[in-house]
């Protein structure tokens, strides 16, 4: 049966009376008994009349989509990716002791790596109608894609706790210094959930217009600071070192645009199945790597005027909002556009409370009955614990946490990407996709457990964090080399091949 075939069978099944059963036989009786009950019944109501998607984890069938635009595919992750956050990434090459000609290749040719991952995972939401987490049960299998979703949850957790951050850090310049970071943490994170408790509708909503003004102001800064960059500056290490720095800032790059890999599809259920699938990577991928690239190459353009420019030191010792208020002319207008980029943090934060409750949802059965709202609501209290907490080493967490995106989203790719070639023939037609939510009908995952763990061996010994260095890292400069993500697809694609073909033989699923 091809993938038409299936959509059309899948089409003719109820599936969203299985969930609207219960609440209409509730609220018909007068009695919604239960506090998720009640959240439940509400969230239905709110449904009916403003579509805020009350079953977002339901697989869409062809025949009930009602597809966006195709470029918000691009625009949504300009949206995302063009903010204060990618911005500041842009220092860590100078951080790392490397000169601005270094640092620009590195960012561009790791960021494209990065959103290509990104784009060909995108490549599975039209196709199956299903969330990302969902599509990693047909490799991973049922139970151990539970890993994958905590793991999405973290990751969403950390995006938008990031982008709180240097939201705060702006507003603060902004109010000089009037406005407490803990404030600006919290007001971002609150019109953050407002749209992403809408649901989808609302996220896409926000997310198709919002770069254009990112995009001028960014325009803007540029004009006003690229022709202080200092080209000339050398890079301050050398030898081995260099290259272990080197090797760690691709993998902080890398990780900040293939973090996105294991969320991607939850926003492309809506396209058609038969939407070519070279647009939707192309304008995925695109609409990642040129967003990105100009947010952290200003990053590091400024960053190699520090040396020879002490206002700009100065007030970057401060935080990124003042470097920020001092480049831009004049100070009123400085003031103005950096309220404009608070909301940049807005885009991230977004997507990563939409996803976060979603996978949330898909943990497991039980937490999939707990509302989407409730799970939002909980995601956006941990954003402004962890953004509070962390609002004074922003440097600090973006090197750390976006370098352990890029390690276990490299393994779920390998997996993926294998299933679907080698085990699938590159077909969705092989896949029972009415079975998405059937433990019984879903690979058991000795094989996608196994490889997934192998790969982690791959990051424990090849990474490099603050707070430590794997034993093959180490070996590489004097702070060490990060080989994490390279020792992840070899672990992790010589462990699943010969696993998988073992389980199908012996389990047959």
């Amino acid at each position: 049966m091809d993938a038409h075939a299936l959509e059309a069978e899948a089409g003719k099944k109820p599936q969203a009376k299985l969930n609207l059963a219960p609440v209409e036989e509730e609220s018909s009786s007068g009695s919604r008994k239960g506090f998720f009950s009640w959240i439940r019944y509400y969230e239905e109501l709110l449904d009916r009349k403003l579509g805020i998607e009350s079953h977002s984890l339901d697989r869409v069938p062809a025949d009930d989509r009602h597809p966006p635009n195709s470029l918000a595919m691009a625009f949504m992750w300009a949206s995302a990716t063009m903010n204060i956050s990618c911005f500041s990434t842009g220092f860590l090459g100078k951080q790392f002791g490397l000169s601005l000609g270094q640092t620009i290749p590195i960012v561009i040719c790791s960021t494209f790596l990065g959103a290509c991952v990104t784009g060909w995972c995108a490549t599975m939401g039209p196709e199956t109608g299903l969330r990302q987490v969902a599509i990693s049960r047909y490799s991973l299998g049922f139970y151990p894609s539970s890993i994958i979703a905590a793991l999405n949850v973290i990751e969403q957790l950390g995006w938008a706790s990031v982008n709180c951050i240097t939201g705060g850090l702006a507003l603060s310049a902004v109010s000089d210094g009037h406005v407490s970071i803990v404030v600006g943490v919290i007001i971002v994170a609150c019109i953050s959930f407002l749209f992403s408790f809408v649901g989808l509708k609302g996220v896409l909503l926000y997310e198709q217009y919002a770069w254009t003004v990112f995009f001028v102001i960014f325009m803007i800064i540029w004009g006003e600071s690229a022709h202080r960059a200092n080209i000339a500056a050398p890079a301050t290490v050398f030898g081995l070192t260099r290259s272990g720095n080197v090797l760690s800032l691709i993998s902080v790059v890398y990780g900040s645009s293939a973090s996105w890999s294991s969320i991607v599809s939850d926003f492309y259920v809506q396209y058609p199945v038969n939407i070519s699938k070279v647009k939707v990577f192309l304008y995925t991928t695109l609409g990642i790597t040129i967003p990105t690239c100009i947010g952290m190459l200003l990053g590091a353009c400024i960053s190699s005027a520090l040396d020879t420019n002490p206002e700009w030191a100065a007030a970057y010792d401060d935080g990124i909002g003042e470097i920020l208020k001092i480049i831009i002319y004049p100070r009123g207008f400085a003031k103005f556009l950096l309220v404009l980029l608070v909301l940049s943090g807005i885009g991230v934060n977004c997507i990563a409370i939409y996803s976060g409750a979603l996978s949330a949802q898909l943990f497991a059965k039980p937490c999939a009955k707990v509302p989407r709202v409730f799970w939002s609501t909980l995601v956006f209290i941990c954003i402004l614990c962890l953004g509070i907490a962390g609002r004074d080493h922003l440097l600090d967490v973006l090197e750390n946490f976006l370098s352990l995106l890029g390690y276990w989203n490299t393994s779920f790719f390998v997996i993926l990407f294998l299933e679907h070639y080698v085990f699938r023939g590159g077909k969705v037609s092989n896949y029972d996709l009415d079975a998405w939510n059937t433990p019984s009908r879903m690979p058991v995952g000795y094989a996608g457990l196994t490889a997934f763990l192998c790969g982690a061996a791959g990051w424990i010994v090849g990474m490099v964090e603050t707070y430590y260095v794997g034993v093959l890292a180490r070996l590489i400069g004097k702070d060490g080399g990060d080989i994490a993500n390279e020792l992840a697809l070899v672990f992790t694609g010589a462990a699943y091949v010969p696993l998988r073909v073992l389980e199908y033989k012996y389990v047959g699923r």
